[in-house]
């Protein structure tokens, strides 16, 4: 009998110290944020009556199509600060 208490104090101590090690990690984790870039917002207007064709990601850029008035535009934005980067217009000669 003393034997399986021995045992079962064993086995109780190692689950105890499994759960403060995943317990732990999961904290560390959780609160470590140094080096981490914080999310970035941004809001683009479009021109009235516009609409969103498409979306894309090309490299280290976010390609969005935009139809305007029924003329096309490919406007990139960098995908880290999303500040723009270019406007590519189609139009159709008159």
């Amino acid at each position: 009998m003393a034997r399986v208490r021995w045992l079962m104090l064993i086995s109780g101590i190692a689950t105890l110290l499994g759960i403060a090690v995943v317990v732990t990690v999961i904290g560390y984790r959780v609160f470590r944020t140094e080096g981490r870039p914080s999310p970035v917002e941004a809001t683009v207007q479009l021109p009235r009556g516009a609409r969103v064709v498409s979306t894309s990601i090309a490299g280290d850029r976010i390609v969005v199509t935009i139809d305007v008035g029924g003329a096309l535009e490919v406007r990139t934005f960098d995908a880290r600060s999303l500040n723009p980067q270019g406007r590519l217009r189609f139009v159709v000669e008159p």
